[in-house]
């Protein structure tokens, strides 16, 4: 499994707790939000299919779904305008990062994530800089416990996805971005729960560095991903099961 994939799940679980629960559903309400400028339809938006069936997942109240899609359509005008900013990245010891942002203020943002690199020892860089060592790809997991990894790789693959893994918790399916709607209606219309579907910035090869030097890089991704603006961080950083059970004991 991925190490950027492997890193987001489990944060997420961690995050399953009330107190954090609010900010998750602030940030699902963004991307709601953004996504339904282009059409408040979720038949024919999918971007907007994807962002509300998370926001589903994370048992977000019906009226927040709701009321996300009318701020994105312009029906209402009582919050913020947020914009999404893709953002590049250096961790220390040459680590690639991908910033995922909606704001409304750039310059608070930016100055945020600065202020977090720097004292890490890490810095933002140029556009392109190291977004070409990622592929813009449809990620899909669907529980263990409710599928079986054969039946899901047979209408995965059938459905034309890239590659389908697995470990004793998820079964993860990747997808070029242009196909991530037709896997996931494929594996809908043959049964499967998918608990998520996005896009996702994968790296081409994960990197494996020293574990004191690994857990440090995963405290200021942690650090990142806890800023009130930042959507997703991705990185190319081998995240291993090993690591991840040294920063859960740490943390």
């Amino acid at each position: 499994m991925s190490g950027h994939s492997k890193w987001s799940t489990i944060k997420r679980k961690k995050a399953a707790n009330d107190a954090k629960r609010g900010k998750v559903f602030t940030r699902l309400a963004r991307e709601i939000t953004i996504a339904a400028r282009d059409s408040g339809d979720i038949d024919a938006n999918f971007a907007l299919r994807l962002a509300v069936d998370r926001a589903r997942t994370a048992n977000m109240p019906k009226e927040n779904i709701e009321r996300a899609i009318k701020r994105g359509t312009g029906e209402l005008k009582d919050g913020a305008q947020f914009e999404e900013v893709l953002y590049e990245a250096y961790a220390p010891h040459g680590i690639a990062l991908m910033l995922e942002v909606a704001t409304d203020n750039r310059n608070r943002a930016l100055s945020e994530m600065k202020h977090l690199l720097g004292r890490s020892g890490g810095s933002m860089a140029e556009p392109g800089a190291v977004g070409w060592q990622f592929e813009n790809k449809g990620y899909i997991t669907i529980s263990a416990e409710t599928a079986s990894f054969d039946d899901v790789f047979l209408v995965a693959a059938e459905a034309g996805a890239d590659d389908v893994a697995a470990d004793e918790d998820l079964i993860e399916i990747i997808t070029a971005r242009e196909e991530l709607h037709v896997v996931v209606d494929a594996l809908k219309d043959a049964g499967f729960r998918i608990d998520e579907a996005r896009l996702d910035w994968v790296p081409n090869i994960s990197k494996d560095i020293a574990t004191e030097d690994a857990l440090k890089i995963m405290g200021l991704i942690e650090s990142l991903e806890e800023l009130d603006d930042m959507q997703a961080v991705y990185s190319n950083l081998n995240v291993t099961d090993d690591l991840m059970d040294l920063f859960e004991v740490e943390n």
